[in-house]
């Protein structure tokens, strides 16, 4: 079976590629040899590499940079997927393919379901939905993996940005109105492989039974000020020595950026459990696994 993977880079394309390995033979190209910023030219290098499974962890994902790219992000966001959708669908080539927290506009305080009405604040959120839409609209067997507060061990992320204060400043501050599940890329990756089995017509009737958007994420809750908290807390208790001492929270308005973000990110993880039978950890647990892995590196 092959496999074609892009993003292998990124955090979600890192830890699914040696998972996929295991059991399919993948095509991981780099970001020149299959250019989601070119959407007209991915048919011809799909029909070149003729791939049983499509898996698109790849995206458009500087948030506030995308306000002043609107038409880069939709078209690696939108246009992309909406172009590999095209070819997937009429070959009934499955295609994997992740979303995002920031298709909704963060009201209310209970979790967004996978059929709840979107409203994206932002460029980004709104290039994401267009391609979730596009994939939908093609017809194409797929599965949509909403995620949230994506980070790993390794990359620019949350966890990456807390460790390099915390060991430069005494004092942190950091948004507390904002809810949302921190999600390891390891988790991401680990659940999705398990959603599905990769082989033939039994990939396809998956597909067919339980395809459409599935929301992937840890379990719990937290806001970005305790998700920085417990970084700091689980790097100290592995003698870790930082120079911070106090972490101070403060409202969103106390910390403007050019995009707007959701102030409620949950999101409602029944489908997950009932569908695929997939109970994921709790975002403690995950992120005291990554603290690890980190750790192992340092």
């Amino acid at each position: 079976m092959r496999v074609l993977l892009t993003g292998s880079a990124g955090q979600v394309g890192r830890a699914l590629l040696p998972l996929l390995r295991e059991r399919a033979d993948v095509i991981a190209p780099l970001r020149d040899q299959f250019d989601l910023s070119r959407p007209d030219e991915l048919a011809g290098k799909l029909e070149s590499i003729k791939p049983d499974l499509v898996v698109n962890p790849a995206a458009y994902t500087a948030v506030d940079r995308a306000e002043d790219e609107r038409e880069l992000a939709f078209r690696i966001n939108a246009e992309a997927p909406r172009a590999i959708a095209l070819w997937a669908a009429p070959r009934g080539v499955p295609l994997i393919h992740f979303s995002t927290d920031y298709v909704f506009d963060g009201s209310g305080d209970r979790p967004w379901r996978e059929d709840s009405t979107p409203g994206p604040l932002s460029v980004y959120g709104q290039s994401k939905l267009a391609g979730d839409l596009a994939i939908a609209e093609a017809a194409a067997l797929h599965v949509i993996a909403r995620t949230s507060w994506v980070y790993a061990a390794s990359g620019a992320n949350f966890l990456k940005t807390i460790v390099r204060l915390a060991g430069e400043r005494e004092q942190l501050r950091i948004v507390a109105d904002q809810i949302g599940a921190p999600t390891t890329a390891s988790t991401i990756s680990q659940a999705m492989v398990a959603m599905l089995p990769l082989g033939g017509d039994g990939l396809r009737k998956t597909f067919e039974q339980r395809g459409g958007v599935v929301n992937l994420v840890c379990a719990g809750e937290t806001s970005w000020h305790g998700f920085a908290t417990a970084i700091v807390a689980g790097l100290q208790s592995r003698g870790v020595k930082l120079a911070v001492k106090e972490i101070v929270p403060i409202r969103s308005d106390e910390f403007p950026v050019k995009a707007k973000r959701p102030s409620n990110s949950r999101l409602d993880l029944t489908l997950l459990r009932e569908r695929f039978g997939i109970a994921p950890p709790d975002w403690q647990q995950a992120l005291d696994r990554e603290l690890d892995i980190f750790q192992a590196t340092i």
